[in-house]
């Protein structure tokens, strides 16, 4: 359904990378639409954490279409969240093409609804592809304690999967995983 609203940019940003581009969901109201409206149907959780920059344009929208969704927990780049004293986490991840590093608030999380001893999320992603981004957020997350509460992962949900590249594998121990759209034969 979603298939011929992505792009591809083959060698981007380096060669051997095809750069999948979910931009176009912007200047498509229909798909977009569909999309944030499958993406809220998949979500269990009152909260859902999401990676800069792309995540945020489908998961906050959530804030305005569901019943259901309460909070959107930014993950972001070095130097882009403002942050107190000690409520910065620092997240090493490892992707497709190289190392980064990713930043979120405990305060964000503790702003969360919780669910008795759990603050229940759901993490959201533009692209499923070696899942290293997911599962350096996931290991930083199980570490917390916030309010006395630990972070409970619902589901994983993406917009687009490489199955080739193995990721779900990864991750399916951990929680659900779901896309729109899978890839298969795109590495």
């Amino acid at each position: 359904m979603f298939e011929n609203v992505i792009k591809h940019y083959l060698d981007f940003p380096k060669p051997g990378i095809d750069f999948i581009d979910v931009l176009p969901f912007l200047q498509d109201k229909e798909a977009f639409s569909q999309a944030i409206s499958e993406i809220d149907r998949l979500t269990t959780a009152p909260n859902v954490a999401t990676v800069e920059a792309r995540g945020f344009l489908f998961a906050a929208p959530l804030l305005s279409v569901s019943d259901h969704v309460k909070n959107i927990v930014p993950f972001r780049k070095k130097g882009k969240l403002p942050h107190a004293e000690g409520d910065l986490v620092k997240v090493e991840i490892m992707k497709e093409y190289g190392s980064d590093e990713l930043f979120y608030r405990l305060s964000d999380f503790g702003a969360c609804e919780a669910n008795g001893e759990y603050i229940d999320v759901t993490i959201f992603d533009d692209l499923l592809a070696t899942g290293g981004t997911v599962e350096g957020i996931v290991d930083s997350l199980r570490q917390q304690t916030i309010g006395g509460k630990k972070i409970r992962i619902k589901e994983f949900i993406f917009l687009v999967e490489l199955p080739a590249l193995k990721g779900r594998a990864i991750l399916e121990g951990i929680a659900p995983v779901h896309s729109l759209l899978s890839l298969d034969g795109v590495e």
